[in-house]
């Protein structure tokens, strides 16, 4: 008698990360919903507070060169420029022009500061549902949430198949993980800031 074993295939990267950044991923969306950023418009504008701080920090890292030979369609994902539009309509200012805060990271922890802006994306399409009730849109004050053109899913997984597919030491996915959690501690960390 034959007995099939059941095999499963080893996570990959992403997964791995994924696994490793849960907890900390867990308790920023807890802040951030606690503070209930859709409540009105003038709580919106806090978040875009929020966001614009963050995607200024990780806006150089869509132009490294580096970054760009594993990512390749790494320029047609920033989302700072959208998030400027959307302070102005919301607010009727043009925002403060943000410097980075991230400096110049090595590949892994930069890896993982994108890993969290880029799922941020994917989380976007129910932020943007709820951005609607305060009338906002693609085309006005929510810039930012809409997806990408080809469609949230097929951009997330072109991510992460480069993402995946990039060869990685041990210590340098170690390197990645803490990147990640960095940016999760500067999104929370902002939300404290300006969500008081």
């Amino acid at each position: 008698m034959q007995i099939e074993l059941e095999t499963t295939a080893a996570p990959t990267r992403i997964q791995r990360l994924k696994a490793l950044t849960d907890a900390t991923h867990e308790r920023l969306d807890k802040r951030i919903m606690a503070a209930d950023p859709f409540g009105s418009r003038e709580r919106y504008a806090l978040f875009l507070a929020v966001q614009h701080h963050f995607h200024a920090d990780v806006d150089p890292l869509y132009l490294d060169p580096r970054l760009n030979r594993i990512v390749p369609d790494l320029p047609s994902r920033v989302r700072l420029e959208a998030l400027r539009q959307d302070i102005a309509d919301v607010t009727g200012n043009a925002p403060a022009v943000l410097t980075a805060g991230t400096g110049r990271l090595g590949i892994p922890a930069a890896l993982g500061w994108l890993y969290v802006a880029e799922g941020s994306n994917l989380g976007a399409a129910f932020l943007l549902k709820q951005a609607a009730r305060l009338g906002l849109s693609e085309e006005f004050g929510a810039r930012h949430l809409a997806g990408h053109p080809a469609g949230r899913g097929l951009h997330w997984r072109t991510f992460v198949a480069s993402f995946n597919g990039f060869e990685m030491s041990e210590a340098e996915e170690t390197e990645m993980a803490e990147g990640a959690k960095s940016a999760f501690r500067r999104v929370h960390a902002l939300v404290d800031e300006f969500f008081l």
